[in-house]
Protein backbone atom coordinates (compact mmCIF):
# COMPACT_ATOMS: atom_id res chain seq x y z
CA UNK A 1 0.00 0.00 0.00
CA UNK A 2 2.99 2.25 0.67
CA UNK A 3 4.61 1.54 -2.21
CA UNK A 4 1.31 2.54 -4.17
CA UNK A 5 0.44 5.49 -2.53
CA UNK A 6 4.33 7.02 -2.74
CA UNK A 7 3.87 5.90 -7.00
CA UNK A 8 0.73 8.23 -7.49
CA UNK A 9 1.69 10.94 -5.33
CA UNK A 10 1.16 10.64 -2.09
CA UNK A 11 3.32 12.11 0.61
CA UNK A 12 4.24 9.68 2.65
CA UNK A 13 5.99 10.36 6.19
CA UNK A 14 9.90 8.85 6.27
CA UNK A 15 8.91 6.42 9.44
CA UNK A 16 5.35 5.20 7.67
CA UNK A 17 6.67 1.56 6.93
CA UNK A 18 9.11 -0.67 8.50
CA UNK A 19 10.41 -3.81 6.79
CA UNK A 20 13.41 -6.64 6.97
CA UNK A 21 15.70 -7.34 4.04
CA UNK A 22 18.17 -10.39 4.64
CA UNK A 23 20.77 -11.11 2.56
CA UNK A 24 20.60 -10.29 -1.37
CA UNK A 25 19.76 -13.48 -3.51
CA UNK A 26 18.78 -15.35 -0.40
CA UNK A 27 16.15 -17.71 0.66
CA UNK A 28 15.51 -16.41 4.00
CA UNK A 29 12.33 -14.71 4.16
CA UNK A 30 10.99 -12.48 7.37
CA UNK A 31 8.54 -15.47 8.14
CA UNK A 32 10.99 -17.86 8.81
CA UNK A 33 13.15 -15.80 11.10
CA UNK A 34 13.11 -17.48 14.77
CA UNK A 35 13.30 -13.32 16.41
CA UNK A 36 12.59 -10.58 15.22
CA UNK A 37 15.67 -8.13 15.00
CA UNK A 38 15.49 -5.66 17.49
CA UNK A 39 15.81 -2.69 15.68
CA UNK A 40 13.20 -3.81 12.99
CA UNK A 41 10.76 -4.73 16.45
CA UNK A 42 11.73 -1.27 17.96
CA UNK A 43 10.59 0.63 14.68
CA UNK A 44 7.52 -1.28 14.12
CA UNK A 45 6.44 -0.41 17.97
CA UNK A 46 7.20 3.53 17.24
CA UNK A 47 5.48 3.23 14.17
CA UNK A 48 2.37 1.58 15.30
CA UNK A 49 2.36 3.94 18.19
CA UNK A 50 2.95 6.60 16.51
CA UNK A 51 -0.51 5.63 14.11
CA UNK A 52 -2.65 5.26 16.62
CA UNK A 53 -1.98 8.35 18.38
CA UNK A 54 -2.68 10.25 15.11
CA UNK A 55 -5.77 7.81 14.64
CA UNK A 56 -7.00 9.42 18.14
CA UNK A 57 -5.89 12.65 17.00
CA UNK A 58 -8.07 12.46 13.91
CA UNK A 59 -11.13 10.95 15.91
CA UNK A 60 -11.07 13.96 18.21
CA UNK A 61 -10.17 16.29 14.98
CA UNK A 62 -11.40 15.61 12.18
CA UNK A 63 -9.70 16.68 9.02
CA UNK A 64 -10.42 18.66 7.25
CA UNK A 65 -12.49 20.58 9.84
CA UNK A 66 -15.68 21.13 9.11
Amino acid sequence: MFQGLNDVGFSLAPGAVTYWVGEAMHGTDYQDLDTTPDAVASTTEALAANAVHLARLLADHPYPAS
